[in-house]
């Protein structure tokens, strides 16, 4: 079964939004990469925990950015916002993430955690980015492969989170 159809293959290469999830995603890939390491070094040595609670808080910003303008994506290809057939099981673990990350900001807005336990939910919610990530990336080399030559020269990365 093909990932699109032509008419989907033709509406994702005219989207303006195709083109602003291939910059959001390796931005917030970035973003992760610098929290983690923030995070890892606060857990490791108990050092620089606001440095590590604004990057977290910056990653779940621009996931929540990611998620919105995904789902604007998936509207302007599939005609609905989420659960489109391509990317139904990558946008249904989209919403772990997405809830891994909204938990974090409630503990944090309310002291509901130690910041230890902050830290580690934080970690959790991380873990899953990785993996929704992947079933993206995962989806962006089957898209290539079914389209080497589209017009655009750049795949969507999908509402990932």
């Amino acid at each position: 079964m093909s990932l699109y159809t032509a008419e989907e293959r033709r509406r994702r290469d005219a989207s303006p939004w195709t083109l602003v999830q291939a910059i959001l995603a390796p931005i917030q890939f970035l973003v992760f990469v610098v929290s983690l390491a923030l995070v890892l070094r606060y857990l490791a040595t108990g050092a620089g925990e606001t440095a590590a609670t604004l990057s977290i808080v910056v990653k779940t910003l621009v996931l929540y950015l990611i998620m919105v303008t995904g789902s604007i994506w998936e509207r302007a290809v599939f005609g609905r916002y989420l659960f489109a057939r391509p990317f139904f099981w990558e946008d249904i673990f989209s919403m772990l993430v997405l809830a891994l990350h909204t938990a974090y900001l409630v503990a944090l807005a309310f002291d509901l955690l130690s910041v230890r336990d902050q830290m580690l939910l934080a970690l959790a919610a991380y873990a899953t980015y990785v993996i929704n990530a992947t079933q993206f990336l995962i989806k962006l080399r089957a898209a290539r492969r079914e389209s080497p030559e589209s017009a655009t020269g750049v795949e969507p990365a999908g509402s990932a989170a």
